[in-house]
């Protein structure tokens, strides 16, 4: 009797069903504007009049971001967070998803507190410093951090938090 051989691998394939994987459009979307009477920041306080005027008067945390051009010139802000009466959920990657798509040089970042103290807490300064970590890996510059509380606000560059 003769033996057959079997060639493994040779078999007939099976008809898969194919499979679509998404493609996707990355696409910064104006949402509306803010009126300011300069969009240049050149000093903290002016940082804190924009992010002011952009947060309003709030009764929990909202974490922004504002973009800036190679100018200092304010090119967009986004609102990263909105938090509760004393936190707000804040991640590297949110804040710099929308620096990125708008091809910012630097960045400002700032929060208010509803409690009116400025003073940040040490969870503000670990954020502020993840963020600057993640900054310096992505080649964008983080400029300020600003707290804003209800007569004033703490600029941490001014303070040597950064």
């Amino acid at each position: 009797m003769k033996k057959q051989m079997q060639i493994t691998g040779c078999e007939p394939r099976e008809k898969k069903k194919k499979q679509y994987i998404p493609i996707y459009r990355v696409q910064l979307v104006r949402d509306g504007s803010a009126k300011t009477d300069s969009k240049v920041i050149d000093y903290p306080g002016k940082a804190a009049e924009i992010l002011r005027n952009y947060i309003g008067e709030t009764d929990r945390e909202v974490f922004v971001v504002a973009m800036l051009d190679t100018k200092s010139k304010v090119i967009g802000i986004n609102t990263v967070s909105v938090g509760s009466i004393n936190a707000s959920i804040v991640h590297p990657r949110e804040v710099l998803k929308p620096a990125i798509l708008s091809n910012a040089v630097g960045i400002i970042i700032g929060h208010n507190h509803p409690s009116g103290e400025p003073t940040p807490s040490r969870e503000d300064k670990e954020v502020t410093n993840r963020i600057d970590q993640a900054c310096q890996i992505i080649g964008i510059q983080l400029l300020d951090h600003i707290v804003l509380g209800e007569n004033g606000y703490y600029s941490m560059k001014d303070q040597g938090d950064i």
